[in-house]
């Protein structure tokens, strides 16, 4: 198996400037750990010669070699005579990682129950989906009136309700990527699309390359395939030139990606990244699969909007999942794929022996629904900005050693914690009746343990609320003893 590599260029790029801590060798140590820690850099990613990254940092060589050793003691890497360095993680015992209680512990475990805060009632936060928008009675309504049309027919359309796919075509061709309606295949939700696209094209042992951090569902699909993971960190945004140059290296059968509103860290791919990454697949013999279920969800609706991933597509090889349960309601279980009118087929006839078709009162309501979409996009942003804010607000007050940046769009914050006991707070957070999702569950190999994911769909005072009870958790977290020195963060 070939080990993928990071050259000289490529890491200092990741690095930024040179660290004016002294010593320098100390800071550089504690900057590469970072990038592995935050999943920027891959495990078991093949480090550049020292007198490489010496040169494109503007450092001495005898300061990456110490920040190397330095490296090399606290199991951030691991060498070879001849073979060069890689990124790796420490062994457990040398973490600072304790063992985690198990949930609902009494005072007799680690952490006793913690006292709930005036206003009880589970609150969920490890859910981003809104409910239905105003607008959603009349959609059924709608649709209602029109299901007896179709009850004369046998009820099962594989590809999904022509009506259907003519629209969701129709809303490609409006963002400047022509599309027919033999193109597209209705699917039972995005997840479905998904798992029938790795079911179409993936075989076991194929290596997929997937961001990190990324959507969980989607990494559970690839392991249940069989897949071989191929992470790159997007925690600060995508570095193109270092996907392309992944894709390459592992041979990567596929890609998949989330340049909109990208879940869980809300950022943005622009245009120009997004013709460089589908170049990228080209040259890599790649199909890149595109997830656009944020794509409508900007918190500014009458903002220009950034071109899809396939309008820069002329082989075939981008392949889009569209969804209904973000934009317009969860309980909706209806997506879609655009394809070449080929794989469409293809992916037709391979969705028989797990569903057949998707219902036909969820196509007619997702229809009229999506009919007067740019209604819903408007509700949308107003609410999700709302709650966004306040979120935001309440996180500045009772957590302010928290880090996050305020997304365009999307539906959730991505939270630095800055000590990796994600895990933990998780925890303890839901013996206080709240539940978050810690950063472990959106990555591949244990990294991203500084991290959670906020959303912010639900009120804005419920939200007050679960902050006061997660902050509370924080605090009987930081209380504990711990068993061993945390490792530093940067």
């Amino acid at each position: 198996m070939t080990m993928r590599y990071v050259n000289g260029v490529q890491l200092a790029r990741l690095l930024g400037d040179v660290p004016r801590e002294r010593p320098v060798y100390a800071a550089l140590a504690q900057a590469v750990r970072g990038l592995v820690l935050d999943g920027r850099l891959a495990l078991r990613m093949r480090l550049p010669a020292e007198r490489d990254l010496a040169a494109a940092l503007g450092v001495s060589r005898t300061t990456v070699t110490a920040a190397y050793d330095r490296l090399r003691e606290e199991g951030y890497i691991e060498s070879r005579q001849g073979a060069g360095s890689w990124t790796a993680l420490p062994p457990s015992g040398m973490s600072g990682a304790e063992p985690r209680p198990r949930p609902g512990a009494t005072s007799s475990g680690r952490f006793g129950r913690a006292h709930l805060p005036p206003g009880g009632g589970f609150i969920d936060l490890g859910c981003a989906t809104p409910g239905a928008p105003k607008i959603f009675e009349e959609a059924v309504a709608a649709a209602v009136a029109e299901l007896p049309r179709y009850s004369a027919g046998p009820g099962y359309e594989p590809a999904g309700l022509a009506g259907l796919r003519e629209v969701i075509a129709a809303g490609y061709a409006a963002r400047g990527v022509p599309t027919r309606a033999d193109q597209i295949v209705v699917t039972t939700g995005a997840q479905h699309a998904f798992t029938l696209l790795t079911h179409s094209l993936v075989e076991p042992g194929d290596p997929v390359m997937v961001e990190r951090p990324t959507y969980p569902h989607a990494l559970g699909a690839l392991r249940r395939r069989g897949a071989r993971l191929v992470p790159v960190g997007v925690n600060g945004g995508w570095d193109v030139e270092l996907a392309a140059a992944s894709m390459r290296q592992a041979a990567v059968r596929m890609a998949y990606m989330i340049p909109d509103f990208h879940n869980p860290t809300g950022h943005l791919m622009t245009g120009e990244d997004r013709a460089a990454l589908v170049e990228g697949a080209r040259r890599a013999d790649a199909f890149l699969v595109v997830d656009e279920t944020f794509a409508d969800l900007a918190h500014d609706p009458d903002a220009p909007r950034e071109p899809p991933a396939a309008a820069f597509d002329t082989g075939g090889r981008v392949i889009t999942i569209g969804s209904a349960s973000k934009l317009l309601w969860g309980g909706l279980r209806i997506g879609w794929i655009r394809a070449t009118a080929p794989l469409a087929r293809r992916l037709v006839l391979a969705r028989e022996p797990f569903d057949m078709a998707s219902p036909v009162l969820d196509q007619l309501i997702v229809q009229e629904l999506l009919l007067r979409v740019e209604e819903v996009r408007a509700e949308r942003a107003a609410s999700l900005l709302r709650s966004r804010d306040a979120l935001a607000e309440a996180l500045r007050e009772l957590l302010p050693g928290w880090e996050f940046r305020l997304p365009a769009g999307g539906m959730s914050l991505w939270v630095r914690i800055g000590a990796p006991v994600a895990t933990l707070v998780a925890e303890a957070s839901e013996r206080s009746d709240v539940r978050v999702v810690p950063g472990p569950v959106f990555g591949v190999d244990g990294v991203l343990e500084d991290y959670v994911r906020l959303p912010y769909v639900l009120p804005p005072a419920t939200l007050r609320t679960a902050i006061e009870r997660l902050a509370g958790a924080y605090r009987e977290v930081q209380a504990a003893p711990a068993g061993r020195p945390l490792p530093a963060y940067v």
